[in-house]
């Protein structure tokens, strides 16, 4: 690894600027992308090159502090709910004054932007107050995946870096540069909606062609009764349950080797509480991204159907005209399905509601 930059797949350009502002810094940057294309992996790379004396070369101890999330001057602000609290953006604020321990900033990182525009009191105003009058040696880097019109005076006050979801190319090539088998590589690349670390734990998981074609055959198997959808609901759970066993055996893993390293190194280990924040983050993260991935097999699937019956009526098929119409409602109930994955906690209901709007009771 030349930098901590080459940690961004498909992102040349981004990783550029980026070597440029971390020598250059300003008082805040928005990294917008979205889902996938490595806003988080971004942030823990700038954070790097901030503190990095050498700007981000990824094998000083400082790099490593920071990549493995315990740099005491890097800290990844977390959220409760499902919107940020006027409150969690003002405890930002609180950390963003306080003086770094080292050499490098005051790091304070704030992912899902978006979100502080959301809810019944929206804490955009919060974050805009912090971002104007921050210290010296503070840095603020928020990541978002969109940007709603509420933030327009929040971007106004950052420096924006867009990043673009990498190919399955860009994916494949960085798997199999790191030693993973062609075609397990290949299979992971497409499964990965353009996450490189998604990609990682699928190459080393052996069910994930199973979960694909459970995707793929569910519906088929959905002209039933409602006790069949809800069953399928609960299998679907059940799918989701069984991939993140590889991502929690990574997790558990990089914990271990985390704490042992920072023993060798003499460095401050990181807390508990940390290591459960950071745990959380990434199984959260993985979860939503292995349903999206379900969805979207569904999805591939409905519009496979679409075509063939969008063909059999211009060739005069009577019924083709029914069929085009359920297979239309569906795809808008999975379009729904995806919407409402970004904003509820509640997987269960999604999943039910979900089912029960694709079956033909």
């Amino acid at each position: 690894m030349t930098d901590v930059f080459d940690r961004l797949v498909g992102q040349a350009a981004v990783a550029d600027a980026l070597r440029h502002h971390a020598r250059h810094p300003v008082h805040a940057y928005l990294f917008l992308g979205p889902a996938g294309s490595g806003v988080h992996d971004a942030l823990a790379a700038f954070a790097a090159a901030l503190q990095c004396p050498d700007h981000g070369c990824a094998t000083c101890p400082a790099c490593r502090r920071v990549l493995e999330g315990v740099d005491p001057d890097v800290q990844w602000v977390e959220r409760a709910g499902l919107a940020w609290r006027v409150d969690e953006v003002r405890e930002a604020e609180r950390v963003a004054r306080r003086r770094p321990l080292g050499e490098g900033y005051q790091v304070v990182v704030l992912e899902d932007a978006e979100l502080t525009a959301a809810g019944a009191s929206p804490s955009a105003p919060a974050l805009l107050k912090s971002l104007e009058e921050p210290p010296a040696r503070t840095v603020f880097l928020l990541g978002a995946s969109e940007l709603p019109v509420a933030l327009d005076t929040v971007v106004s006050r950052c420096v924006l870096v867009r990043l673009a979801a990498p190919s399955d190319g860009d994916i494949e090539e960085r798997l199999r540069a790191e030693g993973v088998p062609a075609d397990a590589a290949r299979a992971a690349a497409r499964a990965a909606l353009g996450s490189l670390e998604r990609a990682r734990v699928l190459a080393d998981d052996p069910a994930l062609a199973a979960r694909l074609d459970w995707w793929r055959a569910l519906p088929n198997r959905l002209s039933g009764t409602p006790a069949v959808a809800s069953a399928l609901a609960r299998e679907a759970a059940g799918l989701l349950d069984q991939a993140m066993v590889p991502l929690e055996r990574s997790l558990a893993e990089a914990a271990a080797r985390e704490r042992e390293e920072s023993g060798a190194l003499g460095g401050r280990a990181a807390s508990r509480r940390e290591l459960e924040a950071q745990s959380r983050r990434e199984q959260r993260r993985f979860r939503s991204e292995e349903l999206t991935l379900g969805l979207s097999t569904v999805t591939a699937v409905y519009r496979e159907r679409l075509a063939r019956d969008l063909e059999a009526s211009r060739d005069g098929d009577a019924r083709a005209d029914q069929r085009v119409a359920g297979t239309l409602r569906r795809l808008d109930a999975l379009a729904e399905a995806q919407r409402r994955l970004s904003t509820t906690l509640d997987e269960g209901l999604l999943l039910h509601d979900l089912l029960f709007a694709l079956s033909d009771f």
